[in-house]
């Protein structure tokens, strides 16, 4: 595949102006076009450096390349082709346990002495309690990876590649078909690769509807 690095144009403020206005949804897929592993990882490490609650990071990303595979879950996506033309499937997941990951990463900051153990024991506090409510945490898993997923197709289009988010699919089956632990949840599909034909920009709402200045 020939790519296009966004990063080529005049200035850095062009080319993310580039990568924002011409980041469409991705519906039909060259097949057969290969991403290599290094290209992927490093779409997904620009991916992860989203934003997140307490820096919890709740995202996990389940990466699919094998075409059988691909092909296999085309049905829990209910029917939607892109799902196996695609050259990569991202299956994001959000973490509804991502106090754990809290407690490691703080514990790791006050060991090395870059907190105080009052901050760290403060955040973890915070984050303990906020996470015995199973609504909070179903809803900052939802939150927080999709923050990442947007990430990742931005990044995506900043490496030459077409994207397109999928919310259409059986949740309880992909759960069965991949083996997902409890801990994490699909929040939603990815689909990465080489557009067949240009996707479209969409209508977008003026400015005028869409903001309001300072209160309603």
């Amino acid at each position: 595949m020939s790519q296009q690095n966004i990063s080529s144009f005049k200035t850095t403020e062009e080319a993310i102006e580039e990568v924002f206005r011409t980041r469409h949804a991705t519906r039909e897929y060259k097949p057969n076009v290969p991403i290599t592993a290094e290209t992927l990882n490093k779409i997904l490490e620009l991916a992860a450096t989203a934003p997140s609650a307490w820096n919890l990071q709740h995202w996990r990303f389940l990466v699919i390349r094998d075409q059988e595979q691909k092909d296999r879950l085309k049905p829990i996506a209910y029917g939607q082709q892109q799902v196996s033309d695609a050259s990569a499937l991202v299956v994001i997941l959000g973490d509804l346990e991502a106090n754990l990951t809290g407690r490691e990463m703080y514990d790791g900051l006050l060991e090395a002495e870059f907190i105080p153990q009052e901050v760290h024991d403060n955040l973890i506090s915070q984050i303990e309690e906020s996470y015995k409510i199973p609504e909070f945490a179903r809803d900052e898993a939802n939150k927080n990876a999709g923050l990442a997923a947007m990430q990742l197709m931005l990044a995506a289009k900043a490496k030459g590649y077409d994207s397109g988010a999928i919310g259409g699919f059986n949740p309880v089956a992909l759960v069965e078909a991949l083996n997902i632990p409890s801990r994490f949840i699909p929040v939603m599909l990815v689909t990465i690769g080489e557009a067949a034909t240009p996707a479209r920009p969409t209508t977008r709402l003026p400015l005028s509807k869409l903001v309001i200045n300072e209160s309603f």
